[in-house]
Order: structure tokens, then sequence, then C-alpha cells
């Protein structure tokens, strides 16, 4: 897994395997039994970063303003996926090849994260009701891919959020 993270963090989802397997002293078919395929290999290399973040979903439940607490966790994994080189693409991949079940998977863990969040932010009255999780996460997804290692990358992934979020008009009309 070391030698995965290195390749990817370096690569990014288009690290190669054989590279990955080399550096981690193994066969190229050892690395293929453990991950049938990019997509495994990359799941198990985000999950538990993902999983950092679901569990800050959880814990802001219970903010007083559903809204801003949706926003703000957008915001982080806008930001990770914007400096962690592989993941913002791992995610728009994973639907297009065979591999975990899918409620196993990254974008099925922030899915169902982001979705309760939306949820409660809904019912306040802070989204608008035809607004859906993938949405959010698609636009979050494609914030990543854009800002993704560049200079300041997290600070500029969550202010383009914050923009596309809140729009570009001004508060006084």
């Amino acid at each position: 897994m070391a030698a995965a993270e290195a390749e990817i963090a370096r690569h990014g989802a288009d690290a190669s395997l054989e590279e990955i397997a080399r550096r981690a002293g193994v066969g190229s078919a050892t690395l293929h039994r453990h991950f049938p395929s990019r997509q495994a290999l990359l799941e198990a290399v985000f999950h538990d970063r993902v999983e950092l973040l679901c569990a800050r979903a959880r814990e802001m439940h219970d903010r007083p303003d559903a809204g801003n607490a949706l926003l703000e966790w957008l915001q982080a994994v806008a930001a990770y996926g914007a400096t962690t080189r592989g993941l913002a693409r791992s995610l728009l991949d994973g639907g297009r090849e065979a591999g975990p079940p899918r409620d196993s998977t990254c974008e099925a863990m922030l899915i169902e994260a982001g979705g309760e969040l939306l949820r409660l932010a809904a019912e306040t009255g802070a989204v608008r009701p035809d607004v859906s999780i993938i949405d959010l996460l698609t636009l979050v997804n494609a914030i990543s891919l854009a800002t993704e290692g560049s200079t300041g990358a997290a600070g500029e992934a969550a202010r383009l959020l914050r923009l596309a979020v809140e729009g570009v008009r001004t508060t006084t009309r």
C-alpha cells in the first residue's frame, strides 16, 4: 500500500501498476491478485482518508445551521480532492469499471455521508429541494479536477465551490 500511495501521489490515478509492484518488491501478478483492477487499488489507497471525511460529516449532523454545515463539508471534500492526486479521477472512473460492490466504494461512502447533510439542509430550507448529493459531488469533483496540483489548491477549490454555491450576484441589489 505504501508503494501505491507514493506512486499515486506522484503520478495520479494513471500511476503505473508495474512500477507500483516493482517498488513494493512484488511481481505484477501478485499485485493483480490482491487488486484485480486499477480501480480496486485506488479504492484501497483512498478508503481511509475518505472515511475521515465521512466521519467529519457525521460530526456535523448536530450543527445549528445545516446549510453551512453542508457547505463546509463540501469545501473539505473539494480541498481534499484538489490536494490528493488521483482521488477526483478515481471517483469519476469508479462507476465505469467493475470493482467492489457499490456500497463499499469511496463514492458510495461520500454519497451516504453527504446525503444525510443534504437532507438536513433541505429540511431547513437551506437548499433547494431539487438538488441531489450526486449534483453536489459532481460539482465538487469537477472543481477538484480543475484545481488539482495548482499552488494553493485547497484554498482555490474551497473558493470556487463557495462561488458556485453562492453565485456571482452581490448581496446588495
